[in-house]
C-alpha cells in the first residue's frame, strides 16, 4: 500500500473520530442546557468550539496562499473577523438576538475592512493598503462567511428545517464520501481527465463514482431527518457532493497560483487544515439553500 494512502487512512480515521466526538458533545450539550426558558437547549456548542479552533489555523494557511500574489491579509484581523461571524451565526438561535442580527452582521464586515485600514495607517504607510484591505476582507468572508452558513444551519429552527448534529454530520459525510468515492473510483476506472491543467489526478469517472456514493449517503441520512424524504436526500447528496468537489477545485486554483501542492504539511496525507475543510465549507451555503427549498416544497399544495 502506498505511503500516501496509509497516511490518508490513518489520519483520516483520527480526524473522523475527533469529529464524531465533537458532534456527540454538541448533541449532549444541547440536552444538558434545556430549561423552561430554553426548551430546545443551546445548539451548536461543540461545532462552535471546533470552528473557533480551526479558523485561525485556516486563516494562516490561506494567507500563505494569498502571499503568492503579494496579497497579505492581516491574519489577526481576519481571524477575529472569522470568530465574530461564527459567533454571530451561533447567536441567531436566541430570540433576543434576532432584533440586531442583520445590523450586527453588516457591522462585522465593515469592522473587518476598517480595522485593516487602521492597521495599515497605524504604521504610517500607504503602500499596498488596498491589497491588504482586500485580502483581509476576502480571507474573512472565504472562511468566516462560509462557516457562518454551517453554524446557522446547525442552530436553525423552522417548521420543516430543524438544525441538528445529524444535519451537520450529513453535510460532512456527503462531502467526504464524494472524495472517497472519487478517489477509489478514479483509480479503478479513471480514463478521462476532468480538468488536467488544474487537477491532473481527477477524472470524470471518479467524479461520477463520487457523486453516486454521495447520493447513497444522502438517501441513508434522509431517514433520520424530520420531514426529509428519500428522494430529497438523494438530490441533496448528489448536488452537495458535486459542489464539494467544486470547492476542492477552487482551492486547487489558488494552490496552483501559489505554486504549492498543499496549503501546509500539518496533516500527513491531507496537507493542511484548509485542505480538509475547504469542501465542507464551500458546500455549506448550498446546503442551507437546499434545506430552505425543500422546506418550501413541503408547503406546496399537492
Amino acid at each position: 500500500m502506498e505511503q500516501s494512502l496509509k497516511n490518508r487512512l490513518k489520519y483520516g480515521s483520527m480526524m473522523m473520530a475527533f469529529m464524531v466526538a465533537g458532534l456527540w458533545f454538541d448533541h449532549a450539550a444541547q440536552r444538558w442546557t434545556r430549561s423552561p426558558e430554553l426548551p430546545y437547549g443551546v445548539g451548536g456548542i461543540g461545532l462552535l468550539a471546533l470552528l473557533l479552533f480551526v479558523a485561525p489555523i485556516a486563516v494562516t494557511e490561506l494567507a500563505a496562499l494569498f502571499a503568492a500574489e503579494r496579497v497579505r491579509p492581516y491574519r489577526t484581523v481576519s481571524g477575529a473577523g472569522c470568530w465574530l461571524l461564527i459567533i454571530h451565526a451561533f447567536l441567531t438561535q436566541f430570540p433576543w438576538f434576532e432584533r440586531i442580527a442583520a445590523s450586527s452582521l453588516a457591522f462585522i464586515i465593515t469592522f473587518v475592512m476598517i480595522s485593516a485600514a487602521l492597521r495599515r495607517a497605524w504604521g504610517k504607510k500607504t503602500e499596498e493598503a488596498i491589497l491588504l484591505m482586500a485580502g483581509t476582507v476576502l480571507a474573512t468572508l472565504y472562511l468566516g462567511g462560509l462557516a457562518w452558513f454551517l453554524m446557522a444551519l446547525r442552530v436553525k429552527r423552522a417548521a420543516n428545517v430543524e438544525g441538528t448534529t445529524l444535519v451537520v454530520l450529513m453535510i460532512l459525510l456527503v462531502v467526504k464520501s464524494t472524495d472517497i468515492g472519487a478517489y477509489f473510483g478514479g483509480r479503478a476506472l479513471g480514463r478521462h481527465k476532468l480538468i488536467p491543467w488544474l487537477s491532473p489526478g481527477k477524472t470524470w469517472e471518479g467524479l461520477a463514482c463520487g457523486m453516486f456514493v454521495s447520493g447513497l449517503v444522502g438517501t441513508a441520512f434522509a431517514v433520520g431527518i424530520n420531514n426529509f424524504l428519500w428522494w430529497q436526500g438523494s438530490i441533496f447528496g448528489v448536488v452537495i457532493g458535486g459542489i464539494g468537489q467544486a470547492g476542492d477545485l477552487l482551492e486547487s486554483l489558488m494552490k496552483r497560483d501559489a505554486e504549492v501542492k498543499d496549503s501546509s504539511r500539518l496533516i500527513p496525507g491531507f496537507g493542511g487544515i484548509l485542505d480538509v475543510i475547504d469542501s465542507p465549507l464551500f458546500a455549506s451555503p448550498f446546503a442551507y439553500l437546499l434545506f430552505s427549498l425543500f422546506h418550501y416544497v413541503h408547503k406546496l399544495p399537492w
